[in-house]
């Protein structure tokens, strides 16, 4: 019979961290979407030593539980929960009813990759669905043409092309990856999934430009996880504050921000609103980092954390006057649907993906309009704007949503 192989590689070298990125989050909703599918047609795989292997299915869906738990629950870093809410007045959170074991999903993920390392066997059969949601290891072409040559069909979510559209955002040598990652998906392929209509745009003009011919493209927005809804609390916060999500790197455009904080707090003094930066430190980021190192009124008003757990980070975006994501380039943007489905309002940059996402319902500037940007910062820490309002209008998307337009096109995922 012939099944669906989800690739969870990407998952298997995560498992040690405390905190999901948006390509794990999806990562994880396609395993976990496979494990609620019959048996029968299922079944799992890793990248080994430059080949796919197969990997036990009930170790597997041990492994997934774990770490989803290790995610949602406080696997993270409950101090930096605690720290957030003592920097903004709140409440201290309350400790998770359920938390993985400390370790739990670390050691499965050991075990799984040792076993599949001693696995002669191939993963795909001839007429399976190999499916693989990451960039990982799109890299090696060699691995993916085993695939193909196995008489598997292939199936290739594409995030996007930042990389080569904007190499000056990577780090060195980072677009000539990229484009070995994008040719891959290109050549062995059977079917690409886009996870938005600008990411499908992207690879249609990279393939015109490079001589490649584009496989069927299915474009399926990412779904929101139920923990990013309405239903979360809000962090109960004495003063006004924002947050931004995100890696620390340039493409993010933390910057602009950072000017904007040491205007208001010249302006403002102790009035001045807070704001949480969440994300770890990434490259190419050193004028960043002496601000807020080295800048008294950005110390003063601005928090760098890492690692929160899902629930703290759900309460802490809810509570927010704002999200703020003034981005260069975005392939989907996950912080800004989360954020909406929350009832929460965002202003971002005015970019095309964007407005794909949420409409209207999330004020758009550009990305280099510093004054912009203060005074609509401002305006949200004074008052809330009728875009605020209208943020409890988004119907945000969902993971059914996503495997239905899969199914549509002949995906049984």
């Amino acid at each position: 019979m012939a099944r669906t192989i989800l690739d969870i590689t990407r998952l298997l070298t995560r498992a040690s961290h405390p905190a999901a990125t948006g390509v794990d989050r999806v990562e994880l909703a396609y395993a976990k979407r496979l494990l609620g599918a019959p048996q029968v047609g299922r079944g799992f795989a890793a990248v080994v030593r430059g080949r796919t292997v197969p990997l036990p299915d009930e170790a597997v869906a041990a492994f997934v539980q774990a770490l989803d738990a290790q995610w949602r629950a406080g696997a993270g870093n409950p101090a930096a929960a605690r720290r957030v809410a003592e920097w903004l007045g709140a409440p201290a959170p309350e400790a998770a009813a359920q938390v993985s074991r400390a370790g739990e999903a670390a050691r499965r993920a050991l075990r799984l990759r040792l076993g599949a390392a001693l696995t002669t066997r191939a993963a795909p059969e001839p007429g399976d669905l190999y499916v693989h949601v990451s960039h990982l290891r799109l890299d090696r072409p060699e691995v993916f043409a085993g695939v193909r040559k196995a008489g598997a069909a292939l199936a290739i979510m594409v995030h996007d092309l930042i990389p080569i559209r904007f190499p000056e955002y990577g780090r060195a040598g980072e677009a000539e990856r990229h484009a070995r990652r994008m040719n891959t998906a290109l050549r062995y392929a059977s079917t690409l999934i886009a996870n938005s209509a600008e990411t499908a745009r992207d690879l249609s003009a990279y393939a015109t430009e490079t001589g490649q011919p584009v496989p069927p493209v299915v474009v399926a927005p990412l779904g929101v996880e139920s923990g990013f809804a309405r239903a979360a609390r809000p962090l109960a916060a004495e003063r006004p504050y924002f947050v931004a999500l995100g890696t620390i790197e340039p493409r993010k455009n933390h910057l602009l921000l950072l000017h904007v904080w040491r205007r208001l707090a010249e302006r403002l003094g102790p009035a001045t609103p807070r704001l949480v930066l969440v994300g770890r430190r990434g490259w190419e980021n050193e004028m960043v980092v002496d601000l807020l190192e080295r800048c008294p009124a950005v110390r003063a008003h601005v928090l760098e954390v890492n690692e929160l757990p899902d629930e703290a980070l759900a309460s802490l975006v809810a509570g927010a006057r704002a999200l703020l994501f003034p981005s260069f380039s975005e392939g989907f943007g996950l912080p800004l649907a989360e954020t909406l489905a929350m009832g929460a309002p965002a202003i971002v940059s005015d970019l095309a993906v964007f407005r794909e996402v949420a409409g209207d319902l999330a004020l758009r500037l550009d990305p280099l309009d510093g004054p912009a940007w203060e005074k609509a910062i401002v305006a949200h820490a004074t008052e809330h704007p009728e875009q605020g309002r209208r943020a409890t209008e988004y119907q945000p998307p969902r993971w059914e949503e996503h495997f239905g337009l899969l199914g549509a096109a002949g995906l049984a995922i």
